[in-house]
C-alpha cells in the first residue's frame, strides 16, 4: 500500500472469509431476473454499490433467503453502509446459515453500541476468527465490559505467546493506556519493540502526559529525521507551540479494536487487496472513525480494485482536522484523475495548495498531475515552490529535478530543462529514465546527436528490457540516417510495447526507410488503430496516402533511404 500503513504483521494472518458476493447460478424463478443479474455482475467486479442496491430488490422478493442475505452483507460493508450490513447479518443469522462477514458486522454493531459483553459472550459461545485477533479482541472486549484484571490478565497472556508477540505487547500497552496506566504503557511499548509511526506516536504521546515532553520531543525528531510522517509531524508542532499533550490515540476499547483490524486489514491489502482486505478495514474504520489513516486505508483497497467512486468518497471522509488530510486529499486527487475527472482532481490540489503552503509533497502532487494533463508551466511553478521549500543544504532527490524538468521541457523552456536534466544525473549518475529522456530530447531537437546516442545506448544497458528506451535507441540510429542498425532495436522495442502507437509509427519509418514498404504501412495502420495523438496521427494518414519520402520532402526533411511503393 502507498500512503498510510498500519502496524505491520509480520504473515498473512489465515483470515480468508471463505466468502465471495456471488451466489448459485440458479435462482427461483420468482425472482426479478434483471436484479438477479445486475447483482451477479456487480458482485463479480467488486462493484459494491450497485450490488448492494440489486441485492436489496431481490431480498425484497425473498426476504429470508440467506444466498442473497449473505451477499448483501458483504457488499454494504464494501459500500461502507455498516449499520445496513449489521441488520441483514442478524437476518441471515437467524435463518440458521454461519457467515464470517455476519459475525463481524454484528461484532462490530455491538462495540459501537458499547455492548462489549456481548463480545464476550460470543467468544464464551464458541465465535472464532483466528487465534491471535481472537486473543486480542477478547482482551479489550474485557476492558470494555469493566473487567480490568480479566483484561490485563488476557493481555499479558498474549504478551507472552510467540506468535507475534510484539503486537501483542503494543495492544497490551495501549490497553494500559487506556485505562490510565501510562508508566505501565511505556514499560510495554519499550519491551514490544513495535516498528512503525503509530507506537512512537504512543510513547511520545505518553511521555509528553506524564512531564517528559523534551524527550518526547526528541524521540520525534530522531524518528521524522529518518522519514517524514504526518501523525508525528502534527505531534511535534503541537509539542513546540506547547500545547499541552496527553495520549488520546485510543478513547475505548473499541477503538482499540479497531487497531487490531487496521492491521489485519493492512497486512491483507498488501498482499492481495480485494473485498476480504476491504471488509476488515471497513470493520477497522467503523470502531475507530477518528483514525484518519484506517480511512485512508479503506480508500486506497478500493482504488486498488477500480472503485474510483467509492475510493474518493472515502478520501473525502477524512476530517480536516486530522493529520492524515493531506495524504487523503492527494489520494483523492489522483482517484479523480483516475477516473478521469481532470478539472476536479486540479481543484482539489489547488485549493490542498492553498490551504497547507508550506507543505513540500502538496506542491509535488500537484506538479505531477499538471504535467500529467498538460498544464506543464503550472507544472513547472508547482515544482519550484517544492524546491524552494527545502530545507538549506538539504539534499534534494533527483526525481525533483527530474520531474520539473521534464515540465519545463514540454513548456518550452529548453534551457532551464536541460540544466534540470543535468543536475539529476550528478545526484544519479547513469540514471537510465533521466538519460533516455535527455537523450531523446537532444535528438528531437538535432543535438548534439553523438553524446544522445551515448546516453541512450548507457539507458539501454541498464535497462534493457524497458521498451521506451529501446526504442529511443532505435530513434537515434534512425536520426543518424543508420537505418539498417536502427532494425533490430526498433522491432525489439515493438515487441516489448507491442500497442504502443508511437513505437509502432516508429517502427514503420524504419522499416521505410530500408525498403520495406509493405511493412512499413501495415505498421502505420496498427500505429492507427492505438489511438495516437492527434497530430501523429495526422501524420500517419499522409504516409500512408503519399508515403514517408514525400511527407519528409514536405517537411524539409532529407530523403535517404532505400524506399520502394
Amino acid at each position: 500500500m502507498k500512503r498510510c500503513s498500519p502496524p505491520a504483521l509480520l504473515l498473512v494472518l489465515g483470515l480468508g472469509l471463505g466468502l465471495g458476493l456471488g451466489f448459485p447460478a440458479t435462482a427461483a424463478p420468482q425472482l426479478p431476473s434483471g436484479a438477479y443479474l445486475a447483482a451477479r455482475q456487480a458482485s463479480m467486479t467488486e462493484d459494491f454499490a450497485p450490488a448492494a442496491r440489486q441485492y436489496d430488490r431481490l431480498l425484497a422478493a425473498a426476504p429470508n433467503d440467506p444466498r442473497f442475505l449473505q451477499g448483501a452483507v458483504l457488499a454494504h460493508i464494501g459500500a461502507g453502509q455498516m449499520d445496513r450490513a449489521a441488520d441483514l447479518a442478524t437476518r441471515l443469522m437467524e435463518t440458521g446459515a454461519r457467515s464470517r462477514a455476519a459475525t463481524l458486522a454484528r461484532m462490530a454493531a455491538s462495540l459501537r453500541a458499547g455492548d462489549y459483553q456481548a463480545v464476550v459472550d460470543g467468544f464464551a459461545a464458541g465465535q472464532r476468527f483466528a487465534p491471535m485477533v481472537d486473543d486480542l479482541i477478547r482482551a479489550w472486549a474485557l476492558l470494555g465490559a469493566g473487567r480490568t484484571a480479566d483484561a490485563m490478565a488476557a493481555f499479558d497472556a498474549g504478551a507472552a505467546a510467540g506468535d507475534h508477540a510484539p503486537f501483542r505487547r503494543y495492544n497490551a500497552a495501549l490497553a494500559r493506556a487506556v485505562s490510565g496506566d501510562p508508566e505501565g504503557a511505556l514499560a510495554l511499548l519499550d519491551a514490544a519493540a513495535q516498528p512503525g509511526a503509530e507506537a512512537v506516536a504512543a510513547r511520545a504521546a505518553l511521555l509528553a502526559g506524564t512531564d517528559r515532553a523534551p524527550e518526547a520531543l526528541a524521540l520525534l525528531e530522531a524518528t521524522l529525521a529518518r522519514g517524514d510522517d504526518p501523525v508525528l509531524r502534527d505531534l511535534q508542532a503541537r509539542l513546540e507551540a506547547g500545547e499541552v499533550v496527553t495520549f488520546d490515540q485510543l478513547r475505548n476499547p473499541a477503538e482499540g479494536i479497531g487497531e487490531v483490524f487496521f492491521a489485519v486489514a493492512g497486512t491483507m491489502a498488501r498482499n492481495a487487496p480485494g473485498t476480504e482486505a476491504l471488509v476488515h478495514a471497513r470493520i477497522a474504520q467503523s470502531l475507530a472513525p477518528r483514525n484518519g489513516a484506517i480511512t485512508v486505508l479503506v480508500a486506497e483497497i478500493l482504488e486498488d480494485i477500480g472503485q474510483l467512486d467509492l475510493a474518493a468518497a472515502a478520501y473525502a471522509g477524512v476530517d480536516r482536522a486530522a493529520p492524515a488530510f493531506v495524504d487523503a486529499e492527494i489520494g483523492r486527487a489522483s482517484t479523480l484523475h483516475a477516473a478521469g475527472r481532470n478539472e476536479a482532481a486540479a481543484e482539489v490540489l489547488d485549493a490542498l495548495a492553498r490551504s497547507h503552503p508550506d507543505r513540500a509533497q502538496v506542491h509535488i502532487a500537484r506538479g505531477n498531475l499538471m504535467r500529467r494533463i498538460g498544464r506543464h508551466a503550472e507544472a513547472a511553478a508547482a515544482f519550484d515552490t517544492a524546491i524552494a521549500l527545502q530545507p538549506d543544504g538539504a539534499a534534494l532527490p533527483w526525481e525533483m529535478y527530474f520531474a520539473r524538468g521534464m515540465a519545463r521541457e514540454r513548456s518550452g523552456d529548453w534551457d532551464a530543462a536541460e540544466a534540470d536534466f543535468r543536475r539529476a544525473l550528478e545526484i544519479r549518475p547513469d540514471q537510465p529514465d533521466v538519460l533516455n529522456y535527455l537523450g531523446y530530447s537532444l535528438l528531437e531537437r538535432k543535438e548534439r546527436l553523438d553524446e544522445a546516442l551515448a546516453m541512450i545506448e548507457t539507458a539501454v544497458a541498464r535497462e534493457p528490457d524497458a521498451g521506451h528506451i529501446v526504442d529511443s535507441l532505435a530513434w537515434a540510429l534512425y536520426r543518424l540516417g543508420r537505418f539498417d542498425e536502427a532494425v533490430a532495436p526498433m522491432e525489439r522495442a515493438a515487441a516489448l510495447l507491442p500497442v504502443d502507437p508511437v513505437v509502432n509509427d516508429h517502427l514503420g519509418d524504419v522499416y521505410w526507410m530500408v525498403g520495406r514498404s509493405r511493412e512499413a504501412r501495415f505498421q502505420w495502420r496498427r500505429a492507427l488503430s492505438f489511438d495516437p495523438e492527434p497530430d501523429a496521427a495526422e501524420r500517419i494518414r499522409a504516409k500512408l496516402a503519399r508515403g514517408l519520402d514525400a511527407v519528409r520532402a514536405e517537411e524539409g526533411l532529407p530523403v535517404t533511404g532505400r524506399n520502394g511503393r
